[in-house]
């Protein structure tokens, strides 16, 4: 039996680097909204996506980091019931440098999509999904903990992990080994 080498991240330009497609794959938001115009998320974000990915039977959706509220409000109403979680991943020393992810479930339709939205590290703001998803609080202070990512409107954003009195954010990848002494 073999195993698929995991993917790698994306190169030096923020595009995915190459990798053997599975079958079944689809990638770039033309391919994702022409295969699969009748699946509700795919419907609900045709507007808001930058980028679509289908792979090993996850969908992904890129959005704006300015779109994310409303990514969320369209899910929503197109079915999605359950906000599963959010978290991050450090890309560096790539621009952009931070993905988020926020994993969102429809229990009615037996679907699971992944909205992600990427940030730049001159610019690590993006607006709270609160008012959409209020269980989104913790993950986004988690978040906001260990990468540093600031989520604008967000009813109480301190840290959740780490003392108040922590220096840095240790999930980053440039984050020392054994933290600043």
């Amino acid at each position: 039996m073999s195993t698929a080498a995991p993917t790698p991240g994306p190169d030096a330009a923020g595009k995915p680097a190459a990798a053997a497609s599975a079958p079944g794959t689809l990638k770039g938001k033309a391919a994702v909204l022409e295969a699969m115009a009748e699946n509700p998320a795919v419907k609900a974000l045709a507007e808001l996506a930058t980028d679509a990915k289908f792979d090993r039977k996850e969908l992904t959706i890129t959005v704006a980091k300015e779109t994310i509220v409303a990514a969320c409000e369209a899910v929503k109403a197109a079915g999605y019931n359950f906000f599963e979680d959010v978290t991050a991943v450090d890309w560096y020393p790539q621009e952009p440098r931070f993905q988020l992810s926020y994993h969102i479930v429809s229990h009615s339709l037996k679907e699971r999509v992944r909205l992600a939205v990427r940030l730049d590290s001159s610019d690590l703001t993006v607006d709270s999904i609160t008012p959409a998803w209020p269980s989104a609080n913790f993950y986004e202070r988690e978040v906001f903990d260990l990468f540093g990512i600031h989520f604008a409107g967000h009813p109480r954003l301190t840290r959740i992990m780490m003392p108040d009195d922590w220096q840095g954010h240790p999930l980053r990848k440039d984050y020392p080994v054994e933290g600043y002494r």
